[in-house]
């Protein structure tokens, strides 16, 4: 039987990838965190042991806990954040449930060091239209929710990444870039294990609208008139990323949920004849 203040897998992973999804926290010990490094998207670890130092810094936010079985740890902590005055359920049955349901799993290999405050640094070209928006749209959403994303003029993107330990994407001839026919968007998927119906559906969309490949997905054409219109509608490239995340939250739903669904007009008039 499940413990009160407890959600189980099936629940939170209707919610990872959306702007409800909780903060999630990792208090796997240091030995089953080894046997399999990956971790649920967008948590982050912290350790068991000084939970009273830090249950304040998630005063008043939705938290998931998760250990590696869902018992003591996860359980412990996710009391002493509720004292806090978190929000905090612990995952039923911990990791190894999320293992067991098939949720996604990130691989850790590639993501970049956090800096003081525990956040991940960014940085490309400025102006964003459709990859620079989409790629900081899924690490905010799958890898680091307090991400933090720097938009510079295209000849300094290198030196900004190496003066403040930032890492640079989709420019040319570095690792987070098009590969070929793919787009940064595809590459952060494969490298981070993010391999799914949902993202992989979207990524087509965005990887159409990016590349000129129209052809390849009917809503490539609106995803590009819609990104170019919020280029021009807002000056600033924070503003405009922020404005934008509505835009891809919308296309992983559709992605996710609605692919079967469609919409016609007239509909039929109620108490109408059939």
């Amino acid at each position: 039987m499940a413990a009160p203040d407890t959600i189980n897998a099936a629940q939170l992973n209707r919610l990872v990838g959306t702007p409800e999804a909780p903060i999630i926290v990792d208090v796997r010990i240091d030995t089953d965190y080894a046997s399999d490094p990956r971790m649920l998207p967008g948590s982050v670890r912290r350790d068991y042991r000084t939970v009273s130092s830090w249950a304040q810094d998630y005063a008043g936010q939705s938290v998931v806990v998760v250990c590696q079985r869902g018992k003591k740890l996860s359980q412990g902590v996710a009391a002493w954040l509720r004292h806090a005055g978190a929000h905090a359920e612990d995952l039923d049955g911990g990791f190894e449930s999320w293992l067991k349901a098939g949720g996604l799993l990130v691989r850790p290999d590639h993501v970049p060091e956090r800096d003081q405050q525990g956040r991940t640094v960014w940085v490309t070209r400025a102006r964003p239209k459709i990859d620079r928006i989409a790629c900081p749209w899924l690490i905010r959403r799958f890898i680091d929710p307090s991400a933090v994303f720097l938009f510079v003029a295209p000849p300094e993107v290198a030196d900004v990444a190496d003066r403040f330990h930032a890492t640079p994407f989709d420019v040319e001839g570095i690792f987070w870039s098009h590969r070929g026919p793919l787009c940064t968007f595809d590459v952060m998927i494969e490298e981070f294990g993010l391999h799914c119906e949902a993202l992989d559906r979207l990524a087509v969309i965005i990887r159409a609208a990016d590349t000129a490949r129209l052809d390849l997905a009917p809503q490539a054409a609106g995803l590009l008139a819609a990104s170019l219109g919020l280029s021009r509608m807002h000056r600033s490239d924070l503003v405009q990323l922020e404005a934008s995340l509505a835009l891809y939250d919308a296309l992983y739903r559709w992605s996710r949920d609605a692919v079967s669904e469609g919409h016609d007009w007239p509909t039929p008039a109620v108490g109408g004849r059939s």
